[in-house]
């Protein structure tokens, strides 16, 4: 992790190719989005660290982002713990270069990559976060995704007032462990999506599932099959999870509804492609599915 500490301020610095502006425009693609906002150009983030809630002000600099805390000074500690949760969160530790490299020679990923060049895929550092984001938009439209998310947010989650502008946090998976079923389903969220995340919350309450033994796992075909043991947990959302907040630059949601239209409007096509289609462009991907997916994803926010 490259980052500078100016005591008031950080900056840190990516390893190569990055755009906030690209970041920025990804983050901003729904209204409905109560984890951050972006106001003036400005990425404003709540982060609870040390059991102290802190607001993030993330702007570009010269050679990556310059973060602020509008309302009090961090220690060096929780400063050192911003800078690493920044480094997560943008995946600053991916070298880009052999993606371009591969995609600017690609039938179909160079179509789309010279044209989102410094995007990064913007992650779900909280494991939680991430599994209950991906459960909640199974088998339901974006928007209607969204509305859910921001009513558990609101609902269950903290929040810090700057400025008038209301900030919150996801809930935390011990809170939401403690909750009943129509606690969730009172927010319109299905019997069996309630128990899923109620599920997921408990196991990681008691020390049955976390990041770290994810990440110990290393391997891909491993980590999917520990992750597919979770109950409501399927290949897509495994994928989406490994892609989002564990780093595998080789997850690939081939399922993935938004896939299958980017591909469709990119390649001009009739129809969307089938599995065994996408199996055919994703052969020259090998080892940057991720990345492709996300691409192609930024491709249908115009």
């Amino acid at each position: 992790m490259t980052w500078k500490d100016e005591q008031t301020y950080i900056e840190i610095y990516p390893s190569n190719d990055f755009n906030f502006d690209e970041c920025l425009f990804f983050l901003n693609r729904s209204n409905q989005e109560v984890l951050h906002q972006i106001i003036d150009g400005c990425l404003y983030k709540l982060l609870k660290i040390e059991e102290d809630l802190l607001l993030l002000k993330i702007k570009a600099c010269k050679q990556g982002v310059r973060v602020d805390f509008p309302i009090h000074q961090p220690s060096i500690s929780v400063r050192k713990k911003v800078a690493s949760y920044i480094w997560d969160w943008f995946d600053f530790n991916t070298d880009l270069d052999p993606f371009y490299q591969m995609a600017n020679t690609d039938p179909v990923l160079s179509k789309v990559a010279p044209n989102y060049k410094g995007l990064r895929i913007i992650g779900i550092p909280d494991l939680f976060e991430a599994l209950s984001w991906a459960i909640i938009g199974q088998q339901i439209n974006l928007t209607f995704a969204y509305t859910l998310k921001k009513r558990l947010v609101e609902q269950f989650g903290e929040s810090l007032t700057d400025e008038g502008h209301p900030f919150w946090l996801f809930p935390s998976y011990d809170r939401i462990s403690t909750l009943r079923i129509d606690d969730l389903t009172s927010l319109q969220f299905s019997t069996r999506k309630a128990e899923y995340i109620i599920g997921i919350a408990k196991q990681m309450t008691s020390g049955e599932l976390s990041k770290e033994e994810l990440i110990d796992i290393g391997d891909y075909d491993q980590t999917k099959e520990r992750l597919t043991k979770i109950r409501g947990v399927g290949a897509w959302t495994a994928d989406y999870v490994m892609m989002k907040s564990l780093h595998h630059l080789n997850a690939f949601p081939i399922s993935d509804v938004g896939l299958h239209n980017a591909l469709k409007s990119v390649l001009n096509l009739d129809q969307k492609p089938s599995i065994s289609e996408i199996k055919e462009f994703a052969a020259r991907w090998q080892g940057w599915e991720a990345y492709a997916t996300f691409y192609l994803w930024r491709s249908l926010y115009v």
